[in-house]
Order: C-alpha cells, then structure tokens, then sequence
C-alpha cells in the first residue's frame, strides 16, 4: 500500500507511522517528491486499510495493484538509477557493457577490453562461472577468469559484470566484481536471488527463457525485498517457435517495463540472435525503442572463441555499431558519450585547479529544467560532486569561467533549424576560455499548461524567441495566442507554475513541466522534428590530455581576393576535412569579417604545428579556441 502523507508532517509523526508499519511487519520506503511525500509499505497486511489511513499525518491510503510491490511504479513513480563506480545506468547516458562471452586467458581479456573501452564501452562483460547446456562445454576459469577480470578493472577503468550461479560464489563476486549478474536459466532460482539481494552489490537480472514479464518482474522482487534496490533488467530474447535465430528479441519489454516499473532496463541482442549479423540491427532497435544501455559480446578473433563465438562482434564491427547508437540516442533524448569513463578525472583536476576543496560548478543560462540544463546533466552526468548554477546572462556564464567562480559553462552555439547563436561566437572571440567538449540534444518542444487546462483557455504563450520560431507552424494555427519572450524556455513554465493563471501556457521541454508540477498537453509541437542544438562545454584551460577529435579556430585574412582560399587550401593539402565554416563582422571595422572554423583535427596535437605555423601566414590574427 501507498500512504500518502499530509504537507508539513512532523518528523515524530513520520517515526510513528514508519514504526507502526515496521510493527506490522512491512518493508517502508519513503519517496520524497516535489509536491508530497509517500511511504510505500509492502509486507501481508492483516489490518484494515482505514487503521493506517487515521494514523496522524496520513492523508490517504491507496492499495499497490501489482503483484511485484517494490519494483512496480506505483510505489517509486521516479526512475532508479543504478550506480556502478562513476557509471549510473538509467541515466541519459547510454550504458555499453561489452566484451567475451567467456574468460579465456589474461591475454584474451585485456586484448578485448582495451578496444572495447576505446570504442565506448563503459562496463567490461566475461563469464568466470559459465553454465552450459552441454556439461561437455567449457564451464570457465572460476576464481582465476575472476582474478582476470579485477585485473581489467585495474588496467582500464572498465567495471567488471559477470555471472554467479550459486549462492556459494557470494563471497568470490564481492571481491573481484562491481555486477553480479542473474543469467537467464537462473532467474526463477530464488535462492540465489535473496542471496544477491542480501550482497548489496548492483544485480544484473536477465529474462529467462519462457518467462513473462510479470515473472521476469516477480524475480526482481525477491532482490528488492532483501534491500537491494540496485538491478538492472535485461532483455535477452525468449523461446519461441521461431528457429531462425537463437531466440525472438521481444523489443516491446522495453515501453513496457518502463510503463510497470522505475528500474533501467538493457538489451542483450547477442544472446537475443545468436547472430553476428543479426546482433548490430537489434542493438540500434533496442535504443530507438528507449533502453538504457546493451550488453553485447565482443572478440577479437571469435573464430577460436570457447564460447558463443558466432554471436560475438569484431572489434571493428563493435565501433560501427557504437557510432550508428551515438546517431541514434539524441533522438530519443539520451546520448552515447566516447568520453564517459575520462570526465570524473578531467572534471577533478578542474575543479582542483578553480577552487581546491570544493564541489565543481558548471554554469548555464536560464533556469532549471530548460534545455541548457539538460545539456550539463547529459554531459556531465548524475555525479553529485558536480553543481549546475543557473545564470542570467551568456555574458555572465563566460564571466564566471573566466573569473573562476565556476570550472565549466554551457552554452548553444548553433540550432539546425533557426541557424546558429551569434552572441555565443562574439564571447569566445572576446573572452579567452577554451571549448573542452561538445554536445548535440534532439529539441522537443510542448505546450505546457498549469494542469487542467484546457487549449481554449489559453491566451498567452511564453517561451524564449528561438522556441517560438522552432513552433512557428503550430503557433500560426493559434490567432488569439499572444506571443510574450521570456529569457529561456524554463522560465515560462516556472512562471505558469508560480501563476493562478489557466490562461498563460509555456513552450518547453517536458523535463521542465515534471520539474515544476505543471502538466504537457501537448507534445512535439516544433514544426520539423529534425530540430538539434549543438552545445560547447568552455573551461578555463583543457582539462583533458587525450587527443581531441575536433577543433575550433577563429582566424581574419587580408581584404584581398584569395586570402580566404590560401587558407582553406592549406587545409585541403593537408587532408582536414572542414565541419563548420561561418562569418562574423569584426567589432569595429565595418564590411571585414572573421571566421569561424570547426575542423576534424587535433590543433594541439605536434603534427598540427606546421599546418599552424602555415595558417598563421596566410591570417591577419589567429586564435585556437579548442580541441576536444
């Protein structure tokens, strides 16, 4: 059951309920949200419901519908996200778990690793225990795979997921793993499941064969009870009557389970199809349908794998596939970030640098829940070292880099649809701060409205200026709406939110709406849903040493026919292949112009000096505003 809990509830009042509960014989969890807090109660329940609902500082008492209590939404409405070291799973970063089917040898292992982390995978998969069909197989190197593994670990920063399939090897996983993980033929052996529970490590739970979700959930239960709210779901593929592949890759547990229940969910599309071919397609599926992240076997030379070697990628098909999900996940608002495992250090020594002994700061423009907002939370992720501090203006946003009153900004610098942010290209022209790294995110737009609302009540329409151009089609549909610009998107929807108004809605993003209590009535308005915006992440000075990808100049040439070519041409000669070439008037000197430069090249890398040296040259005033 659900207690839902009276505004301004004393602490003792709380204590008593909880007491009561416990007394009873109930597991409570307590879920604080932004408009009430609720105490969640699972257990056998032999009182009537009005006895806890007269409790004081009760409201009401609504009974759980699901047969799985604590890992149904019902009573956690808000996404778990599951931490492994500085990984969080259920995140907006899509988690890449790759490697072996089996431990073979050391050799094996780290050969494997090192490429996979180098194509961005964040987690390391291997079998220490296997459990084969055939006890002919080979069942693995047991306590040595797993000192293989901790020794990958140790190497390259990857966690470690493996199996455990008995009770007994409880105490081998807690010293050498970061992931227990549940296999399929497992996941019904409740024995060993209160026994993970009960380890408090993350649990990686995968679908058995013939189970239904309800099963499949009903297993998660049992960790869950023991106090373990830290699993991970993942879809393997179940047994059907089709033989083509291993197994049918059931894609809609992914919107279902999401629908049922707050924990991630990942796909295994390797053990799904048994097909190496087979396995790119349902891994691009998977993360369109929303899953947070794929497990996928990975080798170097399947050919002569122990195990499961026609199902396992080469390396080099492992990057392709990598790439084609980084194109994917904004779509679907997550991101694939090549980076994820080298931010924490990068962002430590920032941080060090800017003020030692403090929480880092990332400084953004507007207010919360806007878009730039969530461009700092996808790239930096859910680390709770890392502040994120609104601020009033882009100028104020480069003062504070610049000053080191914060160690990160973010800010836009070009939209696909309405073209790029000018004022954004003037401050890194004016301010000497570095772009560290880069971030696209698929724009959405809703109307939102304070709830209840209904569309012909609505008069006005906040929003910022370039969200109104992004709407423009649905807004034309709108003759009475009048039109009222606000700083950035989130602030209308804070202004709605602090409003008694039904007649003022907002145009935002929907994370907005949840984070102010205010209700979406309609989603997708923008009028090409092709809509992106690219944002930079500036620093004071590069916080990593690893070569950049890509490179940002601003150079001026001579007013003289060809100057723009000579250089274009030293790029050209050189094999550079140019992302982004614009122009900008020079502050002060009418009809003479700057430009802009995004190119596909470490500038700070040594090969690059000559090609400076040779820009310089041809170039009135150079500056290298970055590689990342």
């Amino acid at each position: 059951m659900i207690l839902v809990l009276k505004k301004g509830i004393t602490p003792e009042e709380k204590n008593h309920i909880k007491e009561v509960l416990t007394a009873d014989g109930c597991i409570v969890r307590e879920i604080a949200g932004t408009e009430e807090t609720i105490l969640g109660a699972v257990g056998k329940v032999t009182r009537d419901l009005r006895y806890y609902q007269l409790l004081p500082g009760v409201v009401k008492v609504v009974p759980i519908s699901k047969p799985y209590k604590l890992v149904s939404r019902e009573i956690h409405p808000e996404d778990t996200l599951v931490r492994v070291g500085n990984v969080v799973v259920g995140g907006d970063r899509i988690v890449v778990i790759a490697g072996p089917c089996a431990v073979e040898s050391r050799e094996q292992a780290m050969t494997i690793a090192r490429k996979v982390r180098r194509y961005g995978a964040v987690m390391f998969r291997g079998g220490a225990f296997k459990p084969r069909t055939s006890p002919y197989s080979f069942q693995g190197m047991e306590e040595e795979g797993l000192k293989i593994l901790a020794a990958v670990r140790e190497e390259t920063d990857l966690r470690i997921v493996t199996e455990m399939t008995s009770p007994s090897q409880a105490d081998l996983m807690v010293k050498y793993v970061d992931v227990v993980q549940i296999g399929a033929r497992n996941m019904q052996n409740f024995e060993l499941l209160k026994v993970a529970g009960r380890m408090g490590m993350p649990v990686l739970l995968k679908r058995g064969l013939a189970a239904t979700i309800k099963e499949w959930l009903m297993a998660a239960e049992y960790i869950l009870s023991e106090g373990n709210n830290n699993v991970i779901l993942c879809e393997r593929g179940i047994r059907t009557f089709e033989t083509f592949t291993r197994n049918t890759l059931d894609l809609t547990a992914v919107p279902v389970i999401k629908k049922l229940s707050h924990l991630p969910i990942i796909i295994d599309p390797s053990h799904a199809t048994g097909l190496r071919e087979k396995v790119s397609p349902m891994a691009r599926a998977a993360i369109a349908a929303g899953a947070d992240g794929l497990i996928v076997e990975v080798h170097h030379d399947p050919e002569k794998a122990f195990s499961d070697g026609p199902q396992s990628l080469y390396p080099e098909q492992f990057e392709r596939l990598m790439r084609d999900i980084y194109v994917i996940a904004p779509v679907v608002g997550k991101q694939v970030d090549f980076s994820y495992l080298d931010k924490e250090p990068s962002a430590e020594k920032a941080g060090v640098a800017a003020h030692p002994g403090k929480s880092k700061a990332v400084v953004f423009l507007g207010e919360y829940g806007n878009y730039s907002h969530k461009a700092c939370a996808q790239f930096f992720g859910e680390s709770d070292a890392m502040s994120m501090v609104p601020k009033p203006s882009f100028r104020d946003v480069f003062e504070a880099v610049k000053n080191s009153a914060a160690d990160f900004g973010v800010v836009p610098l070009e939209n696909s649809l309405t073209g790029s942010i000018h004022e954004n290209y003037d401050f890194l022209l004016e301010y000497d701060v570095k772009i560290v790294g880069e971030i696209v995110l698929r724009i959405v737009h809703s109307l939102i409205v304070r709830p209840g609302t209904k569309i012909d009540d609505i008069r006005r329409v906040l929003s910022h200026p370039q969200g109104f151009q992004q709407c423009h089609e649905f807004l034309k549909r709108q003759d009475n709406w009048e039109i009222i610009s606000v700083r950035d998107t989130a602030t209308g929807v804070k202004r709605i939110a602090e409003s008694s108004d039904r007649s003022t809605a907002a145009l935002a993003g929907k994370d907005a709406a949840a984070l102010y209590g205010m209700e979406v009535l309609k989603e997708g308005i923008e009028t090409n849903p092709r809509n992106f915006t690219r944002f930079v992440v500036i620093a004071g000075e590069k916080t990593d040493e690893r070569p950049g990808k890509k490179s940002s100049l601003i150079y001026a040439t001579g007013n003289v026919p060809g100057a723009l070519f000579k250089t274009l041409k030293i790029f050209s000669d050189n094999g550079i292949n140019l992302v982004k070439l614009e122009s900008r008037p020079i502050p002060g000197k009418p009809w003479e112009y700057m430009f802009y430069v995004d190119l596909e090249a470490d500038v700070d890398a040594p090969s690059f000096i000559p090609i400076l040296d040779q820009l310089k040259k041809e170039t009135e005033y150079l500056k290298v505003l970055g590689s990342y």
